[in-house]
């Protein structure tokens, strides 16, 4: 059976007009927080303005810039040695590091911050068995400082080094063999084909793995709060809730935004500087040099260093915390808040899900490529911290409730009050705004995968667009949507400065208490309910150690010619 091309653009073009409009609809639903925050921004409040200038705008740009140095290079080396390292070599535990090099990302940083403050502050048991040791009192020895812009740098760099690792290890797998293979015949030592060849190839996913951890430590808030640090996201939280003032949240939210742009430029200049292909189409396993004894310490020293740094010693902390604490939890509370973590981080994820999946769907009909500019959009999301996603929302909500209220007022003669601000609707549109580019990632990924050849026998078979999406597109990218399912769940369940902002009235979340525990000196209840958030993002971590393992050497192509 055969389909004429009038037949086939009849099927194509409804759905290929319903997909721009929708994902026109979904890319202007989560830009709508960041007109909000940019058009509130023009309010100028200027005697505050000229009092923040005065006092701690300075210290923001400082702070933030320094950390961002910081963040930016000692992931991008960790990351990238200990990916060539595990990929290239051989040598002992070799196999074990490969996926425990990403337990990390299951610990949030604020966690790290309190667990590593326990730790080392003056009371703390480091420092108590060093005084023990060596007979030391207060003033006989100098001791790194916890609460610090290079404590928070370690810290941060502990645990947002798997997102580079993950990409450039991914990147140095799908190299071409006989590139690598023609460096060593041309007497290119492992250190020259490293610095000439393979690091020019995984220039472009070192890159974006470098950009990921650099929007998180923008958007973070539990850690620097903790630290006491004066970055932008502590001064909008402190504008808003202190100062009651939306303008001037609004206009440090705008700052912020400048230095995601930058990062954003910054990511695509140095993608666009190492544009390199491999002109070969044959791909194998090296194998792996297998490295000496002194060498086998040496990887095995680096590659365990950022895993007991960033997870194994924080773990061991929060259940000593938990064990010798004197825990003062309610049951019915606790069992309370981690049931609603639980319902939200699920709800959240269903619904960002759904909308990944469909605009992956309309893009992949729009041969044109105007629904697939609109998801780049609608990607932006990720790349804008929660906490300006938050007050961009709140506006937004603001604006809808007046509308909404005079409306329903004139109709009734009553006023309806809020109708969506400090409800569910508004928290799950943050979580939409925020999260839709980590669902979509591995949604277009999955399609990607899929043969057009598929999709056309379905269409001579009578099937209209939604039975192909059910019947042959969900049950063919089944991993790659319970990989987006696990992945927002996961960022839900840690997602801070958003929730504290958006969430109703006395709905609590595991993020929110252990945050609050934290800052009250309640170490153990806050170690409780942290040990909940890390447990449940062990999930995604082996999902996506799982998903690297089993990549093949062809990169996407050579999975989709299966």
């Amino acid at each position: 059976m055969t389909v004429g091309v009038s037949e086939l653009e009849r099927w194509r073009l409804p759905r290929v007009r319903a997909g721009v409009w929708g994902t026109a609809l979904v890319a202007a639903v989560v830009a709508l927080p960041i007109i909000a925050v940019l058009v509130e921004s023009l309010q100028l409040d200027a005697a505050l303005w000229r009092h923040l200038a005065d006092t701690v705008l300075a210290d923001y740009v400082v702070t933030t810039a320094a950390l961002l140095a910081g963040v930016g290079l000692a992931v991008a080396f960790g990351g990238v040695a200990t990916a060539w390292l595990v990929t290239m070599h051989r040598f002992p535990g070799r196999d074990l590091f490969e996926w425990a090099l990403l337990l990390p990302l299951a610990m949030p940083a604020y966690v790290l911050a309190y667990t590593y403050t326990d730790l080392l502050q003056f009371a703390g048991p480091v420092q108590t068995a060093l005084r023990q040791a060596f007979g030391w009192g207060r003033g006989d020895y100098w001791f790194p400082p916890v609460h610090s812009v290079g404590a928070a740098i370690v810290l941060f760099s502990a645990v947002l080094y798997p997102y580079v690792y993950a990409l450039a290890r991914a990147a140095f797998i799908e190299q071409s063999v006989c590139v690598l293979e023609v460096s060593r015949t041309l007497g290119r030592g492992p250190w020259a084909t490293f610095f000439r060849v393979a690091l020019p190839l995984a220039r472009p996913a070192i890159a974006a793995g470098v950009a990921f951890a650099l929007m998180e430590t923008l958007a973070d808030f539990g850690a620097v709060q903790y630290f006491g640090l004066s970055t932008f996201v502590a001064g909008i939280y402190r504008a808003w809730y202190a100062m009651s003032s939306p303008p001037v949240a609004a206009q440090l939210a705008s700052a912020l935004l400048g230095f995601v742009l930058v990062v954003i430029l910054l990511e695509r200049l140095t993608r666009g500087a190492g544009r390199r292909v491999n002109a070969s189409n044959v791909y194998r396993n090296l194998g792996g040099r297998r490295l000496g004894p002194a060498g086998s310490l040496a990887a095995i020293a680096v590659c365990a260093a950022p895993i007991l740094v960033g997870f194994v010693i924080p773990a061991l902390a929060l259940l000593r915390l938990c064990l010798a604490g004197d825990l003062d939890i309610d049951a019915g509370r606790f069992g309370r808040v981690v049931a609603q973590s639980f319902l939200l981080a699920a709800g959240a994820a269903a619904v960002v899900a759904i909308v990944a999946v469909a605009v992956g769907f309309w893009v992949r009909a729009d041969r044109a490529g105007i629904a697939r500019g609109l998801a780049r959009v609608a990607s932006l999301g990720y790349a804008t911290p929660g906490a300006v996603i938050a007050v961009g929302i709140l506006i937004a909500v603001a604006w809808i409730d007046r509308g909404l209220g005079r409306t329903i007022e004139a109709l009734t003669g009553q006023p309806p009050g809020l109708l969506v601000g400090g409800t569910l609707i508004a928290l799950l549109y943050g979580y939409l705004a925020r999260f839709f580019s980590v669902a979509y990632a591995p949604v277009e990924s999955g399609l990607a995968r899929i043969r057009p050849s598929l999709e056309a026998a379905a269409r001579t078979l009578g099937c209209r667009p939604a039975a192909v999406l059910w019947r042959v597109h969900l049950p063919l990218m089944r991993p790659s949507v319970l990989s987006a399912l696990a992945l927002v769940f996961v960022d839900v369940m840690k997602e801070l400065p958003a929730t504290m902002i958006l969430r109703p009235f006395n709905l609590d979340t595991l993020a929110v208490e252990a945050f609050r525990m934290a800052t009250t000196e309640r170490l153990a209840e806050a170690g409780l309910f942290s040990l909940v958030i890390v447990v449940t993002g062990l999930v995604p971590v082996i999902i996506l150690s799982r998903t690297i393992t089993r990549s093949r050497p062809g990169g996407p192509q050579a999975a989709a010619e299966e």
